[in-house]
């Protein structure tokens, strides 16, 4: 690394790693504490497409996947096979990635910040492709630079961590309502943390407003919008990373390819990826894709009944890392043509979600457990024999689910 900050070595003994992909089955037993009962409060929305799983895009980078396997520190975070929850959910197989341990920090946005942040510094600096660690570190000793961004969390502390590793400078935007234990958790990793008095939206116009008036500084955004997508593609293409490590985990695992991915969501930047990766695939039958959003911030949901991007009033919710109110613009047209189905959860399933994640072995925030409280409200409860039609899951269905954070990813100390 250029700088001080070096992923912690105690984050990887869980697993035994196998060639390029870590795997694990959790015991099959009933495990105390995980109740059977679906829970799924009555204002749970449902939107379901299922011709998109027809629609077809053309296959995304794959180069990011080389750049962070030669990134110290790195490994495939683990896959989690987790039979009870397969059989509470009436599948033949539920698979978990455990995103609470990437590159050092507890949620999955290292992948797509490294992989943005070098080619701005690439961008900047003139270098050519493949990009190195090296070629970028020996880069930013010549530069002075200012990485900026807006965050609920997770994203700004990734920025933060990667531009002190490359020996940058980095300032971070946070809405009114991040707690002061997210602050810090963010000014920790070397960052200058403004507080905005408003919501993300807010903070995010903020951030970009700093970067236009210094030509020292460059934004570092997970969302697009019109005349702002090349850095936002470039975050999508780097999340990819954890989709090849879900298709080589079941390839070792003897497990065929899932029949649904379920994935939370926020402007929708990983929702894109997963989308980009299994509708460019000629393999058949194609995934069913399932996208969760919290009751208090459904603007995917509601740009998808509406057929057009929309934005919506959000509200407080546990779910920190997605709590957002407007769709990245980038993402939409795929989302809008390529996912089957969306739903939203409340505060207490997510809740429930994230201890019973916890208590089968997989520490998991809200955030990420909303993919297992997504994934109960559509296969569990009444009207879920419609459901399960629409997204075509059986008994002997392969399910994986995207835990995309930690207990302690930042701004989960909200949710205590």
């Amino acid at each position: 690394m250029c700088a001080a900050h070096s992923p912690s070595k105690q984050f990887y003994l869980r697993v035994s790693r196998t060639k390029t992909s870590w795997t694990a089955r959790r015991p099959s037993g009933t495990v105390t504490g995980v109740s059977a009962a679906p829970l799924r409060p009555a204002a749970t929305q449902w939107y379901a497409r299922p011709s998109a799983r027809n629609w077809r895009c053309s296959a995304p980078p794959a180069t990011a996947f080389d750049f962070h396997t030669a990134l110290p520190g790195y490994l495939p975070t683990p896959l989690w096979e987790l039979p009870a929850l397969a059989s509470e959910l009436g599948v033949g197989r539920l698979m978990v990635k455990d995103e609470s341990s990437r590159l050092g920090l507890p949620a999955f946005k290292a992948l797509g910040v490294w992989w943005a942040a070098a080619h701005v510094v690439a961008d900047r600096a003139g270098l050519t492709r493949p990009l190195t660690l090296d070629a970028l570190c020996a880069a930013t000793s010549r530069l002075s630079l200012t990485l900026v961004t807006a965050t609920a969390g997770n994203h700004g502390r990734a920025l933060a961590r990667v531009a002190a590793q490359l020996g940058l400078r980095a300032h971070i935007f946070v809405p009114e309502a991040t707690s002061p234990a997210a602050a810090m958790a963010i000014a920790s990793e070397g960052a200058t943390v403004t507080t905005v008095a408003g919501s993300y939206r807010e903070a995010v116009e903020q951030a970009g407003r700093a970067c236009a008036a210094r030509p020292d500084a460059e934004l570092v955004q997970d969302t697009a919008w019109p005349g702002y997508e090349a850095v936002p593609a470039r975050i999508v293409e780097g999340y990819a990373t954890l989709l090849h490590e879900v298709d080589a985990q079941l390839l070792d695992t003897g497990c065929r390819p899932p029949g649904l991915v379920v994935v939370p969501v926020g402007v929708g930047s990983l929702a894109q990826a997963v989308v980009g990766h299994y509708r460019s695939r000629k393999a058949k039958p194609p995934p069913a894709i399932l996208g969760v959003e919290p009751a208090a911030a459904p603007c995917i949901l509601e740009s998808l009944t509406a057929r057009e991007l929309r934005t919506v009033p959000t509200g407080s919710t546990n779910m920190v890392g997605l709590n957002c109110g407007t769709p990245s613009s980038l993402a939409w047209p795929s989302l809008c043509a390529g996912l089957d189905a969306a739903t939203t959860v409340h505060d207490q399933a997510a809740t429930r979600a994230a201890a019973d994640l916890e208590r089968l072995g997989v520490s998991s925030g809200p955030s990420g457990a909303a993919a297992l409280a997504g994934v109960r409200c559509a296969l569990t409860g009444r009207g879920n024999a419609h459901r399960r039609s629409q997204l075509d899951v059986g008994s002997d269905s392969v399910v994986v689910l995207l835990s995309t954070e930690g207990s302690a990813a930042v701004g989960n100390d909200l949710a205590a």
